[in-house]
């Protein structure tokens, strides 16, 4: 690094704010100077100074760009990064980066994608609520209990993530169909026992699980809306450790409420955290996480140093990787 650099890291408060930033400040060398703050304009003079902001799901918008003349890089610590504004960032010449490449929320977020499906399939959470309440719920429940094996698992979206999703359905025998804009060569796709793509409504009419993994944009806002949901069977089950607003939310809710969908799990809200007023919170068959998908111990350090690396490189004069604009 030639000069010293001005970086403003800008925590959220609800993945951890400044006591997550402090640490994340240390993973910097000597030459960077890091201020931590957990909305991107709680210090104008250091939003004004920066050269680098570094964000971990704290909004970084239009009026926020305009107020750092000296920005030349936005750096995301996730894989999504709808929550800044690229298109701003874009006309101003500042390069915004992801850490998709990484891979370092893949392995999680694949589990936890899981858990939720099993935790659906297997109807853990009215079992534990019912035997806490000395309820033998058995006779009620077993009408509904499933397995994964022989299912057909939809993968909306097969980048990193939804690789490691796909890996782990074919050790459940699981048959995997998949959406996106283009398709794996024939032996990637038999990596993921023999995986087919389809399109996006094909994948609806005929998936036993819908698991999304796409970044949110404007053409994949609202994805999972009222017509789509409608091509899902009845026995269907939507999970998303995406994006919230991938997924009509009122919609979904309708679809539980009158039983055209066999459940939900979702880690993933439109806003976070959700207001009291979401009905997906008091939905039927739902199985809900707030956000965990990408914050395990093993997960907040893989983000970390991914983030930190990528800031450091081009600090050096290196090329930044994972630009999305």
């Amino acid at each position: 690094m030639t000069a010293p650099k001005n970086v403003l890291a800008v925590i959220s408060p609800h993945v951890g704010g400044r006591d997550i930033g402090a640490g994340l400040a240390t993973l910097f060398p000597e030459g960077a100077n890091v201020t931590v703050v957990e909305v991107a304009d709680e210090d104008p003079a250091a939003l004004r100074a920066a050269h680098v902001v570094i964000t971990a799901l704290a909004p970084v918008t239009a009026e926020h760009l305009a107020a750092a003349p000296e920005l030349e890089l936005v750096q995301c610590a996730s894989h999504g990064f709808d929550y800044v504004d690229v298109d701003a960032a874009r006309e101003r010449g500042v390069r915004v980066c992801n850490i998709g490449s990484s891979g370092a929320e893949a392995q999680n977020v694949a589990e936890q994608t899981f858990a939720l499906m099993l935790a659906l399939a297997k109807q853990i959470v009215p079992a534990h609520t019912a035997l806490v309440e000395a309820d033998w719920a058995l006779p009620r429940l077993q009408h509904s209990l499933t397995e994964l094996s022989g299912k057909t698992l939809g993968i909306v979206g097969l980048g990193q993530i939804g690789r490691q999703v796909a890996r782990r359905a074919a050790a459940f025998d699981m048959s995997v169909v998949y959406a996106g804009r283009r398709r794996l060569p024939p032996e990637k796709e038999a990596e993921f026992g023999g995986a087919r793509h389809v399109p996006l409504d094909e994948l609806l009419r005929t998936a036993d699980y819908v698991s999304l993994h796409a970044p949110l944009t404007d053409e994949t806002r609202d994805l999972l809306n009222a017509e789509r949901l409608a091509l899902l069977k009845p026995t269907a089950f939507v999970i998303n450790t995406a994006r919230g607003a991938l997924i009509d939310q009122d919609a979904l809710a309708d679809a539980l409420e009158k039983g055209a969908l066999a459940g939900a799990g979702i880690d993933v809200f439109d806003p976070e955290p959700p207001t009291a007023a979401l009905r997906l919170l008091r939905a039927p068959n739902v199985v809900l996480s707030p956000h965990v998908s990408g914050v395990t111990r093993e997960t907040l350090v893989r983000i970390a140093l991914a983030a930190v690396e990528n800031v450091t490189a081009f600090l050096s004069g290196g090329a930044p990787r994972d630009v999305v604009n």
